[in-house]
C-alpha cells in the first residue's frame, strides 16, 4: 500500500481490479477545505484516460510491473508486435495497450520497455526522448533567425510539432514525445 504523497507520473496503481498508470498529478490545498490531490490515469489495458481526484493521504495500491527491453517489429492490421529482447518471442499488443499518443511516435526497430505482470507484457513504454525525420514543413524565410518564431512540421510517423523557423524538411530532428516538444537538430 502507498498514499497520494507518493505518486509520481508513470506509477501505476490498482483501482477496483483495473490497472491504470498515472500520467499526471497535481496536489492541490484549497484555502477551505482538505487538501486532494488531482490526477489523470491511463487505463494499462484500455488504454482510455481518466480523471480522477483522491483526498489528500488517501491509501492507494501500488502495483509494481517489471520493465522488459522489448524491440517494435510490424504491424498486422490492429496489432503491433514486439519482439522480446531477451527471448526473442514475439508479443501482439492492440492499438488500446500501446496508446493514441505513443503510436504518432512509434517506428520501426524502436527500442522500448515492456510493462510485465506475472510475465504477461500489459503495455509499453516508448522512450521519452526519439529522434525522427521531419515529413513536411513550410519552408522558412529569408532573414529569420534562431530567436525567431515556430511553424508547425509533420514527422514521418505523423506526430505534429512546433520547430524553430529555421528547420526544414528532410531534417532529423529530437523531441520529448511526451510533450510534442522539439528538442534540437540532429546531425548525422
Amino acid at each position: 500500500m502507498s498514499d497520494t504523497s507518493n505518486f509520481r507520473n508513470g506509477m501505476v496503481i490498482e483501482l477496483d481490479d483495473t490497472l491504470y498508470q498515472i500520467t499526471y498529478f497535481q496536489h492541490v490545498k484549497p484555502g477551505k477545505g482538505g487538501a486532494f490531490v488531482r490526477t489523470k490515469l491511463k487505463d494499462v489495458m484500455a488504454g482510455g484516460i481518466t480523471d480522477k481526484t483522491f483526498r489528500a493521504g488517501e491509501k492507494i495500491k501500488e502495483v509494481r510491473l517489471e520493465r522488459r527491453p522489448i524491440q517494435y517489429s510490424y504491424t498486422d492490421g490492429n496489432l503491433f508486435y514486439f519482439m522480446s529482447l531477451e527471448t526473442y518471442e514475439q508479443i501482439p499488443l492492440s492499438r488500446e495497450q500501446l496508446g493514441e499518443d505513443q503510436l504518432l511516435y512509434l517506428q520501426e526497430n524502436m527500442e522500448c520497455q515492456g510493462l510485465n505482470r506475472d510475465g504477461v507484457v500489459l503495455a509499453v513504454e516508448l522512450p521519452q526522448f526519439v529522434e525522427l525525420e521531419i515529413a513536411e514543413t513550410d519552408p522558412g524565410v529569408r532573414g529569420d533567425t534562431a530567436q525567431g518564431g515556430t511553424k508547425p512540421a509533420k514527422l514521418v510517423t505523423g506526430a505534429v510539432v512546433q520547430v524553430p523557423l529555421f528547420v526544414e524538411e528532410g531534417e532529423m530532428i529530437r523531441v520529448d514525445r511526451t510533450e510534442d516538444k522539439y528538442i534540437t537538430r540532429v546531425h548525422s
